[in-house]
């Protein structure tokens, strides 16, 4: 019974909250470069996601490298409303090696969480890979899942990753060479371990390698 008093009120609240979100329309200037649906926050209904290039631009170069947010947004009653919008955690349009070639991000909704995965080349040989993972609780949208992958065409292949829900960190460094006469290639490495995270981060706090921590055993530090 109390779980259902529990959840009755949940939806009483979020219900509430609905009433009083802005309509949302396109701003001007804004490109639309990614779209998925689905539900956020288990009322049954799907919610709608959509990421710009904004009108804005990065100004710490001359090409077109446009700053980029998202829209979190519910339909009501036919019409779509603002619930959430976010310009922290998206890379602009310009970032990398070969801009011209990156993919959008991609969304993805599944069991009632948002993943967004974002790729670009830091130069002719390196691959870059975030993808960010968050779920709606206690009110706002929190960080629950962080994967980094690092990777040469043939050197290395690093990852990182983490899963906030239960404190497990993954870091890994699988080593070869792209020359087949190299004979001293650095050894493969493999740490799991459990980190206590005291508290989640709420999305609109969170920016790309802004947090880091001591690997265990190791002079490294894992960053996020």
């Amino acid at each position: 019974m109390k779980k259902l008093f529990c959840f009755i009120s949940a939806l009483l609240i979020i219900g509430l909250q609905a009433q009083s979100l802005k309509d949302f329309s396109v701003p001007k200037g804004y490109q639309k470069i990614a779209e998925a649906k689905g539900d956020l926050d288990k009322d049954g209904k799907d919610e709608t996601v959509i990421i710009f290039n904004t009108d804005k631009k990065n100004k710490l170069n001359d090409r077109d490298n446009f700053l980029r947010s998202f829209f979190i947004l519910k339909n009501i009653d036919g019409k779509l409303k603002i619930w959430k919008e976010n310009s922290t955690l998206l890379l602009s349009s310009g970032m990398g090696f070969y801009p011209e070639e990156n993919a959008p991000p991609e969304i993805s909704i599944n069991n009632n969480s948002l993943s967004i995965t974002q790729i670009f080349n830091t130069n002719s040989r390196h691959t870059q890979t975030y993808q960010h993972t968050f779920r709606f609780q206690n009110g706002d949208f929190y960080l629950i899942g962080s994967h980094d992958r690092f990777e040469d065409t043939c050197d290395f292949n690093y990852l990182n990753e983490i899963n906030f829900s239960t404190g497990k960190v993954i870091a890994d460094e699988e080593y070869s060479s792209c020359d087949e006469e190299q004979k001293v290639i650095p050894k493969d490495t493999h740490k799991e371990f459990k980190h206590p995270f005291k508290t989640l981060i709420k999305m609109n706090s969170f920016k790309i390698g802004e947090h880091k921590f001591k690997i265990p055993g190791s002079d490294k530090d894992f960053i996020y």
